[in-house]
């Protein structure tokens, strides 16, 4: 499992000029089994999304695919951590 933290790079103006199609991009890779939960930081700073993406590799290239990526509007940080221990309603995130 991965925690990808997004930092912006630049003001918010530009990041809501893509906003749509970053949802969109999002959407695709939820319907995909990719992604398991998104949102924004407080304060509006970036976002984090939370993937069950098969690898390191195949997320990276998953990223690449996001339009905040494709106009350098944002930096990716993946960390790859092992779920080890959830509550009942998420006990899929152990499998």
């Amino acid at each position: 499992m991965f925690i990808i933290s997004l930092t912006y790079k630049t003001q918010l103006e530009k990041i809501d000029q893509y906003l749509k199609e970053h949802i969109e991009f999002l959407n695709e890779q939820y319907e995909l089994g990719n992604f398991l939960v998104s949102g924004r930081k407080i304060p509006r700073t970036g976002g984090i999304i939370l993937s069950k993406a098969s690898s390191k590799s195949e997320l990276e290239k998953i990223i690449e695919k996001d339009p905040f990526k494709i106009n350098e509007l944002a930096d990716y940080e993946i960390t790859e951590f092992i779920p080890s221990k959830t509550n009942e309603k998420l006990r899929f995130l152990l499998e």
